[in-house]
């Protein structure tokens, strides 16, 4: 029977990292701060092990990411309302843009980094994709919305990293403010009432 003994190494090593990366990226005041010599010193790994783990920088980033955001990636596909599937889409699409807000605003730094990765565009990301395509499809279901393709867009134009960092800045708007903004904006474009609002 093959030795397990590098596998489960590999798997406390990757655990490492990502837990590093992850406090690096939190505390740092700019993202293009943290190296990968930087988390591979925090994670007690040596800077190979990092790069066959994760590549690069990017990928490295890209996984940090996506570790984070699984929490609310399975509340859309499978948990209750208002994010899960089922919720009517007037309810729904409000309830994911302040998921995505409040993810944005407790991973600013890592989000920002993402959005920077590389020459490519963010709107190119795998992430961005998926929520465009969720948005869209939950638009497409309210009758006499026009161009739900490019609402969708407007609406995720709202949540970028770089816009929640301009506005979430030292001394910027406070958090149930920006959230209170984002559901207005939200409830403008699809036409309806804020709750508590009158309708």
């Amino acid at each position: 029977m093959p030795d397990r003994k590098p596998r489960k190494d590999a798997a406390r090593n990757r655990a490492a990292v990502l837990a590093a990366a992850d406090t690096l990226f939190t505390r740092c005041a700019s993202p293009d701060d943290v190296t990968m010599a930087d988390v591979a010193t925090a994670a007690g790994v040596g800077k190979g092990t990092l790069f066959r783990a994760f590549g690069d920088r990017t990928g490295l980033i890209r996984e940090l990411y996506a570790a984070r955001l699984q929490p609310i990636e399975e509340a859309v596909e499978a948990g209750p309302p208002p994010l899960g599937p089922g919720t009517p889409p007037r309810d729904r699409v409000p309830a994911l843009l302040d998921a995505l807000l409040c993810f944005k605003l407790d991973n600013r730094r890592l989000a920002l980094a993402l959005e920077a990765t590389g020459s490519a565009s963010p709107y190119d990301a795998d992430h961005y994709g998926r929520w465009h395509a969720l948005l869209r499809d939950m638009l497409e279901q309210l009758p006499g919305l026009p161009a739900p393709g490019f609402t969708a867009h407007a609406l995720l134009a709202a949540v970028r990293a770089d816009l929640v960092e301009h506005l979430a800045g030292p001394e910027g708007v406070p958090r149930d403010t920006l959230r209170a903004q984002l559901a207005a904006h939200t409830a403008t474009v699809l036409g309806t009432s804020v709750r508590g609002d009158p309708a």
